[in-house]
């Protein structure tokens, strides 16, 4: 469903209103992940090791990495991590949005984080998934990604 922004009076258009030119960051991160204006570019490997770099300072569990190159036009990695319980998953999909906003100006879509059984975080080029346990292990997303013939990289 679209809504109308506030301000405007029985559907206006958006070139009717002359403030509607400029953006913030949030707008821009509620279109899907991408760079925020003038931000320097970043390479998926530089932001993969900021997220496992991330995950660690936050203590989730059973990190792993897939590489996804030349499996999927989705990203080029998948990071599947465990937190201990849903707010321990909400925090660490919080703090790694945070981080990767403050260091490279990536802006992640996010979802899930209200409910924190599973977070999923989208930072375009390395797609990450926050898990409670039991959640995890319902999905078994490793399986469906994993190598095949071969177990993916961890990060411990």
């Amino acid at each position: 469903m679209i809504r109308p922004a506030p301000g405007r009076v029985g559907g206006a258009k958006p070139e009717d209103d002359d403030l509607s030119l400029s953006t913030t960051a949030a707008d821009a991160a509620s279109t899907g992940a991408g760079l925020m204006a003038g931000a320097p570019s970043v390479t998926s490997d530089a932001l993969l090791e900021a997220i496992l770099a991330s995950l660690d300072d936050d203590k989730a569990e059973e990190v792993v990495q897939i590489d996804l190159r030349g499996r999927s036009e989705m990203g080029d990695y998948m990071v599947i991590a465990s937190g201990r319980s849903s707010r321990q998953v909400a925090a660490i999909a919080e703090k790694l949005t945070d981080r990767l906003k403050q260091q490279f100006g990536v802006l992640s879509k996010t979802e899930g984080k209200d409910t924190g059984d599973w977070v999923l975080i989208d930072t375009g080029d390395v797609i990450v998934h926050v898990f409670r346990p039991e959640v995890r292990e319902f999905y078994q997303l490793e399986k469906m990604w994993a190598p095949s013939g071969a177990a993916a990289d961890s990060f411990r």
